[in-house]
């Protein structure tokens, strides 16, 4: 055993997919507990391990309601799985080693760098209570704030419990909700939806955005190029979604009992939670086919890099989209902001578009076999539980088994990302002792 183990070293994201099932595993076993249901009964395996995977990813989509089917335990259990799969098992774990005093050996600072998607291990361990003290600040402060605005609908001790999970499920653009319609209820209340939103775009920005700009107090030229196209990007698309959908719901049913204002405001939040969060103030079945389509390609993007949320994330589309306009005015380099961009990123970008579309295409079409739906609602399900996001057009619960194991395959590639999956299960490199002369090929 001890031989074959050091003959094949496990590496960073085959660690980190080992971490998951193992926290996957514990997630299911207490849904199954009698005392985490409503009934007393305790939930079935498959939906036991759909509420785990879809709390682990981040997901929000649903099997069973968190709000009514699960117990106060079974709802503590769902908000302890969303933190850790927001936020990360191993950099809780290594932050509570920290606080043990315990030294973070090289191996875990090189598995906690594949984590965050860090481009170095210089730091980490500094990094990891930056984002561990910073996540619970910001968590906090959006739990008091949402707390006391329940506090007039609900009992102090309801208010200040659902105030905390719905400040924890919105930082780590989870989507989960105790109330049975997302926020609907709540289309009218600025404050709420103010905080939620500030709790989710913080969330869906990333760790390192969010250093960067305390770091540099948010002077616009010392950022990193990083942050920079996660700004532009994150601003570009809230800006285009707003008014897309504004656009495609104007004399709606969806907002034929808003305000102007509240039209407006409805269009920044939902356009915005569909990258991630999964929190929406209005119906999504009332939405236009125009509105659901925009919806797709938001869910697919997702968030940022070392965020909370999910998707092919911002910085590839951006990488991807300056590539076409290098293209397209004849340039070899991709430039932006005085920087150019590496070309092996580029080729990354492109290779999670392929391996994120293709997983797409893949449990669509399997889920159109197992389940009689519309293929346009089973697509949106499919890219939903892909960005992490937990919309749904309410067909979740409805889905067999077999969907069901498909959908809980996507959430966690989702999560985990395209390309960590890929490389948990490819070879390591081997060099080619033998090479062949190139020839070209006619494209397009």
């Amino acid at each position: 055993m001890g031989p074959a183990w050091r003959a094949r070293r496990i590496t960073p994201p085959q660690l980190l997919a080992g971490v998951f099932l193992i926290s996957l595993s514990l997630g299911t076993a207490l849904f199954m507990l009698p005392q985490s249901s409503a009934d007393g009964v305790g939930l079935p395996f498959i939906d036991a391990l759909f509420m785990a995977t879809s709390a682990l990813c981040v997901t929000g989509l649903v099997v069973v309601d968190p709000g009514s089917d699960l117990s106060r335990f079974g709802q503590v259990v769902l908000a302890g799985l969303i933190q850790i799969g927001g936020i990360g098992f191993m950099v809780i774990a290594s932050f509570m080693a920290i606080l043990l005093g315990k030294r973070i050996t090289i191996r875990e600072r090189i598995i906690l760098k594949e984590a965050l998607n860090h481009h170095s291990v210089d730091g980490i361990v500094p990094l990891v209570v930056t984002i561990i003290v910073s996540s619970l600040a910001v968590q906090f402060v959006g739990g008091v704030l949402l707390s006391l605005f329940f506090a007039g609908d609900m009992a102090g001790d309801e208010a200040l419990f659902r105030g905390f999970f719905h400040a924890i499920s919105a930082y780590n653009n989870a989507g989960f909700d105790l109330f049975g319609n997302s926020l609907i209820g709540y289309q009218t209340h600025l404050g709420v939806q103010l905080t939620v939103l500030m709790l989710l775009i913080t969330g869906g920005l990333g760790f390192f955005v969010l250093l960067n700009l305390i770091q540099e107090r948010g002077v616009w030229r010392k950022l990193s190029l990083h942050s920079k196209l996660v700004l532009t990007t994150t601003l570009a698309l809230i800006v285009v979604g707003s008014v897309l959908m504004y656009v495609g719901e104007y004399g709606g049913p969806a907002y034929a009992e808003l305000t102007p204002f509240e039209q407006v405001m409805a269009s920044v939040f939902n356009s915005s939670a569909t990258r991630s969060a999964g929190m929406n103030t209005v119906p999504l079945p009332l939405l236009g086919q125009a509105t659901q389509a925009l919806f797709v390609v938001l869910m697919f993007i997702g968030s940022s890099p070392s965020s909370t949320g999910g998707g092919i994330k911002t910085i590839t589309v951006a990488t991807s989209y300056l590539m076409l306009v290098a293209l397209f005015r004849g340039e070899r380099e991709i430039q932006v902001y005085r920087r150019t961009i590496a070309k092996d990123l580029v080729v990354r970008a492109f290779v999670v578009i392929v391996l994120a579309a293709t997983v797409v295409f893949v449990a669509t079409f399997l889920l159109a076999l197992f389940d009689r739906h519309d293929v346009f609602v089973l697509l949106f399900e499919v890219v939903s539980a892909f960005g992490t996001v937990g919309f749904s057009l309410g067909i979740t619960a409805q889905l067999s088994t077999a969907s069901k194991a498909i959908l809980i395959l996507v959430m966690s590639i989702g999560r985990l990302g395209p390309l960590t999956v890929f490389y948990a299960l490819s070879q390591r490199n081997r060099p080619r002792s033998l090479h062949y002369p190139e020839e070209n090929l006619m494209i397009g």
